[in-house]
């Protein structure tokens, strides 16, 4: 039985060898360090790709074992496949090694090998960044397919524990006693009076920062702009954003599908979302966010010019524009959004103390279609002729003309010396606009309106960058979003003391813009890395920053901001085998993780240390895939209900703050 049991198996290496060396040859398949990409086979294999089906066909012994034939057709065997593939003997990158298979089977196989029920999240959950990273050190994307039970999710989700907090001023840092809630200001804008007033900026996991924020502001937020990862079909040029263009599709919009589900509850009714993205995945961003909010809530699509044109690219076009795809969550004929316009007022002494404007005179409608409209309009005091239009004919008709003359409505040309007009005009008067209160329409006209001009031409890549090199150089961040496309957003959306949330701040210039425009503001990131971007940009800000639109909203400092952390539990181990460089860190951190992680109930931790030689055969990259999956995902940081927990290690300030936040002083 032994020697039928060894020759089993060598049998089964020597057809991994084989399958191996087919996979291999579709690049696809394989990683940048030359590993088969296993997760992304067992994927093919469950939609039939017509290139695995191929490269398994051409192979004689592959087609032996891997397909049945039929009367009039060779069938894939693909739980057959997927079973080998999965097989932990034959493949090493496996993340259940050390987990013993306990669960629900259905048809003979546990349900997480089977697609009915599965919560899905990234390697490190919000980290579908691939190489946002200083370094851009590009990764594979990496997941944690867990089958996790209601209660899970809802634990998974629960509001965090806040750690770190502090405030900075003009003065610098200081410690928190308390948080703004202006009860006058939030009258103002219609929110109740304990709501938060404060800016802030918060590191953690995106998604479970989204749902902290529900509690204290569900409902609240005016206007949320993100720029998130950008799916690529291809790899994506050296001048686009360094993400991970890896990912799958399905992934990617499940990545999105999670977080714009919250964000629709933070949104405020009559508030707008405007989601940044590129060519490759706007269309499908489209049609799921329709899903998400709606269609009749889909306000429109506008373009953003990233660079001024290239050669060498695809069918000799270059494409260099990405959208903004923009929803809110009322009807149509509701404005959620209007421009300002300088107008210029006249005073004069037949109406003293009432500033006046020119207004159009004419109306879209043609001769055939208002009669009464097409005449000649005549001077009283002059006796000129003015004929109408037939193409646009007057405003006013032939049988109310007199009245509108009487109450001073028809302005002539011969009226005042100043006026430079060659026809009547109408006569608008200033309180009129103010009681209105009306802005005017945001026209996707570019000929026409500074809006789109200035998406077009002033809101290109380059120009963030620019404004990074002078705060802190280049080789801070790249592709940041200049402060000018937000300043133009915040402008046609919302008012001062409005709130907006940007939940993948980056660079930080969404915070940094909405400062300067008296706007508040909550900024979420998690990496490192550009948190201390963020806290720097922010400090600049506060200190009177020269960059950006400050000439033009004539920035002189001020203002304060709160920074804040999701206390870590699980999420800091993660964090360590990420950042580490060999795999004696990664033993040193497994000890580390014995004695302090939560684990995932079905793991065998005295098995991975009987097997530490297999562990250090492993790439550093599957040792560390490895480690990972071994915690238990609903721990990633500590949960409000776990706060008097003596494990969970919660001081009694992280207590005071949390508390003070959660409103539950």
């Amino acid at each position: 039985m032994a020697n039928e049991q060894a020759n089993k198996e060598r049998g089964g290496s020597r057809l991994n060898d084989r399958l191996m060396e087919r996979l291999t040859e579709e690049p696809n398949y394989v990683s940048d360090d030359g590993k088969v990409k296993k997760w992304v086979v067992a994927e093919e294999a469950r939609n039939y790709s017509p290139t695995l089906l191929a490269l398994l066909l051409k192979d004689e012994q592959l087609r032996e074992t891997f397909f049945v034939e039929t009367a009039e057709a060779l069938v894939f065997k693909t739980e057959a496949f997927l079973q080998f593939i999965e097989q932990k003997n034959y493949l090493s990158d496996s993340y259940t090694r050390y987990s013993q298979k306990i669960g629900l089977q259905i048809g003979g196989r546990f349900m997480n090998q089977r697609n009915e029920v599965e919560l899905v999240f990234p390697y490190k959950d919000c980290i579908l960044e691939g190489g946002q990273t200083k370094e851009d050190q590009k990764r594979n994307e990496i997941f944690f397919n867990q089958t996790l039970a209601q209660d899970e999710i809802t634990q998974l989700l629960e509001p965090k524990v806040l750690t770190n907090a502090a405030l900075y001023d003009i003065d610098g840092q200081h410690e928190i006693q308390s948080f703004n809630r202006d009860a006058q200001k939030n009258e103002i804008r219609g929110l109740d009076a304990n709501t938060i007033t404060d800016n802030l900026i918060i590191k953690g996991n995106n998604l479970l920062t989204l749902h902290s924020l529900l509690g204290e502001f569900g409902g609240k937020i005016k206007l949320i702009y993100i720029d998130p990862p950008y799916y690529f079909k291809n790899n994506p040029s050296t001048d686009t954003f360094k993400y991970n263009s890896s990912f799958h599709l399905s992934s990617w919009l499940v990545f999105m599908r999670n977080r714009l589900q919250i964000a629709k509850k933070l949104l405020k009714k009559g508030g707008t979302i405007w989601i940044n993205i590129g060519e490759d995945g706007m269309h499908y961003l489209k049609v799921m966010a329709d899903d998400i909010f709606g269609a009749d809530h889909f306000v429109g699509t506008l373009p953003r010019r990233t660079r001024s044109g290239k050669s060498d690219v695809p069918y000799n076009f270059s494409q260099d524009f990405d959208w903004l795809l923009v929803y809110t969550n009322v009807s149509d004929d509701v404005d959620v959004m209007g421009r300002s316009i300088e107008r210029t007022y006249y005073t004069t002494p037949d109406y003293p103390g009432k500033p006046w404007r020119l207004a159009d005179l004419t109306k879209q409608t043609t001769a055939k279609e208002r009669q009464n409209s097409f005449f000649t309009m005549v001077d009283p005091k002059t006796d000129k002729e003015y004929p109408a239009s037939e193409k646009r004919t007057w405003a006013v008709t032939k049988d109310t003309f007199q009245h509108y003359y009487d109450i001073g409505y028809i302005v002539f040309p011969d009226d005042y010396d100043f006026l430079k007009i060659t026809k009547p005009y109408g006569r608008k008067f200033k309180y009129e606009d103010d009681a209105k209160g009306k802005l005017s329409a945001v026209i996707s006209d570019i000929q026409i309106v500074d809006f789109l001009k200035s998406l077009l031409s002033e809101c290109k890549n380059e120009k963030g960058n620019a404004e990074i090199d002078v705060l802190f150089g280049r080789d801070e961040f790249d592709y940041a979003k200049p402060e000018n496309l937000i300043k133009t957003i915040l402008s046609v959306a919302t008012s001062e003391n409005d709130i907006v949330l940007d939940f993948f701040s980056g660079s930080g210039t969404t915070a940094a813009v909405a400062h300067k425009m008296n706007r508040q503001y909550i900024a979420c990131e998690q990496i490192d890395h550009q948190v201390e971007l963020n806290v720097r940009r922010l400090k600049e800000v506060v200190d009177s920053d020269e960059g950006g639109i400050s000439d033009e909203v004539k920035w002189c400092g001020g203002g304060s901001f709160v920074y804040l952390e999701l206390k870590r539990y699980n999420q800091k181990f993660i964090d360590e085998i990420e950042e580490a460089q060999s795999t004696d860190e990664l033993i040193a951190i497994w000890e580390q993780m014995k004695a302090r992680a939560f684990f995932r109930f079905n793991v065998e931790m005295q098995k991975l240390d009987d097997d530490m030689e297999d562990f250090k055969a492993l790439t550093l990259e599957e040792q560390k895939q490895m480690l990972c999956s071994l915690l238990d995902m609903n721990q990633l940081y500590v949960n409000i209900s776990d706060m008097e927990d003596a494990e969970a290690g919660v001081t009694e300030e992280e207590k005071r703050i949390t508390k003070a936040f959660y409103g539950e002083e």
